[in-house]
C-alpha cells in the first residue's frame, strides 16, 4: 500500500501563472500573504476579471483571490497586469506564498504581537530562497498574533504569538519570521513527495529535531474570527468587516471596498475588512458596502454559509450548489440560520473549500443533497 507521505500525481494546485483548466475556462489563483492588498490592486483585479474572464472574484479559504473563466490567451495578460500591480513578486514562488494571518493584528490591541511585519519578512525570505520554490502549492503558513483565530486552520508551519507550531502542534521554540523560515526549510528537507507536513511520518517531530527543539502537549487556545460589523481600533479608528456572500465578490462590491480605504484585507472565512476607517465615516461606509450586496450584520443568514464552485464551473460537481445555497438562504430554512454551525455546500466528495472545524455539510449527490455534520 502506498504510504500517506507519497504522492505519485503531480501537484496541480493553481496559481496566477500555472492556470488550472476548469470546465468554464482557465482558473487563476492569486496569493495574498496575510490577505492584504491595496485598493489600487483590488481595482486591477476587478478590471482583469471583467475584461479577461468571469467578472466575479472568488475568495478562497486561504484568504486568496481567484479569477475564473479565463479565455484562451488571457493568462499571459493577467500575469502581466499582476506584475505591474506588485501582486506577482516571484513567478517561481507564486504558488507557495500561502500565508494566513490574524486579519485585525496590530489594529485592535487584542494580540500579543503584530503579525504584519512578520508576514512581510517571511514572504520576502520565502521568495528569496530557490529551494523553497519547490514546495507544493498546498503548503500553508499561519501567523497568529496570539488571539487564536488562525492557528487552527491547518498550517504546515505557524506562529502563535512567538511560539512555533508544526502541523498545528506547539513546540518549545519561540521566535519570528526567521524561525518560521527555518521550519519551512526543514519541512522542505523532510517532505520527500508529501504535500503537507502532517502526511510525513512523524513529520512534526522530525522537523522539530532539525530545529533543535521538541513538541509540547496540547494545542493553542482557539479564538473566534472577527465577526461582521464594526470593530474598534486602538488608534481611535474602526475596521469594518463584511461577509462576501458565497465568497463571490462582484465588480460593484470590489469598487465599494476599494472606495472604503487604501487597504483591504481578505480573510479565510470569505469576509473582507476595510481597516483604518475614521469613526465618523463608519456609518456611511457600512451603508455603501451593504448597498453593494455585502453583509455587515453578524445575525444575517449569510454569516457562515459557504460553497464550492459547483456547476457549471466544475466538471466534477453534481449540482449547482451556489444557486441552491442562495435559494436556501432566501427561504431562511434548513441548517443555515444564525446560531448554528457553519454550513458548506459542496458539489462532490472532493469537498473543495470546506471550512476547518465542525460544520454542516450539504453534499450534492445524484439523488439530491446528503446532510451531515
Amino acid at each position: 500500500m502506498q504510504a500517506a507521505s507519497e504522492r505519485d500525481a503531480p501537484d496541480r494546485c493553481p496559481g496566477a501563472v500555472q492556470v488550472h483548466a476548469a470546465a468554464d475556462g482557465g482558473l487563476a489563483r492569486i496569493r495574498l500573504p496575510g490577505g492584504r492588498l491595496t485598493a489600487a490592486q483590488l481595482d486591477v483585479l476587478r478590471a482583469a476579471a471583467a475584461e479577461l474572464g468571469d467578472p466575479a472574484l472568488e475568495l478562497t479559504s486561504r484568504a486568496n483571490i481567484q479569477v475564473r473563466a479565463l479565455r484562451p490567451g488571457a493568462p499571459a495578460e493577467l500575469a502581466a497586469r499582476l506584475h505591474a500591480a506588485g501582486l506577482l513578486p516571484s513567478e517561481s514562488h507564486e504558488r507557495v506564498r500561502n500565508i494566513i494571518a490574524s486579519p485585525l493584528s496590530g489594529r485592535d490591541g487584542l494580540g500579543t504581537v503584530d503579525a504584519r511585519p512578520i508576514v512581510a519578512a517571511f514572504d520576502a525570505g520565502l521568495c528569496a530562497s530557490p529551494r523553497l520554490a519547490e514546495l507544493p502549492g498546498r503548503f500553508l503558513a499561519t501567523i497568529d498574533d496570539g488571539r487564536g483565530d488562525v492557528s487552527g486552520l491547518g498550517g504546515d508551519v505557524g506562529l502563535h504569538g512567538t511560539q512555533l507550531l508544526l502541523a498545528g502542534l506547539p513546540t518549545a521554540a519561540h521566535g519570528g519570521a526567521e524561525l518560521l523560515l527555518r521550519a519551512t526549510e526543514a519541512f522542505a528537507e523532510e517532505r520527500s513527495t508529501a504535500w503537507r507536513l502532517a502526511e510525513v511520518p512523524d513529520g512534526p517531530a522530525r522537523v522539530a529535531a532539525r530545529l533543535g527543539t521538541r513538541l509540547l502537549d496540547g494545542r493553542p487556545a482557539a479564538g473566534p474570527p472577527p465577526a461582521p460589523g464594526v470593530h474598534a481600533q486602538a488608534d481611535g479608528r474602526v475596521a469594518v468587516v463584511v461577509v462576501v456572500p458565497l465568497g463571490l465578490l462582484t465588480g460593484a462590491q470590489s469598487s465599494a471596498l476599494a472606495a472604503a480605504g487604501n487597504e483591504i484585507i481578505v480573510t479565510p472565512w470569505r469576509t473582507a475588512v476595510a481597516p483604518a476607517v475614521p469613526m465618523d465615516e463608519a456609518e456611511r461606509i457600512v451603508e455603501a458596502l451593504t448597498a453593494a450586496g455585502l453583509v455587515a450584520d453578524a445575525a444575517s443568514p449569510w454569516a457562515g454559509v459557504t460553497a464550492c464552485a459547483g456547476r457549471p464551473g466544475c466538471a466534477s460537481a453534481l449540482g449547482d450548489v451556489r444557486a441552491d445555497a442562495r435559494a436556501a438562504v432566501a427561504a431562511s430554512s434548513g441548517p443555515n440560520l444564525p446560531d448554528t454551525l457553519p454550513v458548506h455546500w459542496v458539489g462532490c466528495e472532493r469537498r473543495c473549500g470546506a471550512p476547518r472545524g465542525r460544520h454542516v455539510e450539504m453534499l450534492a449527490t445524484a439523488d439530491g443533497y446528503l446532510v451531515s455534520s
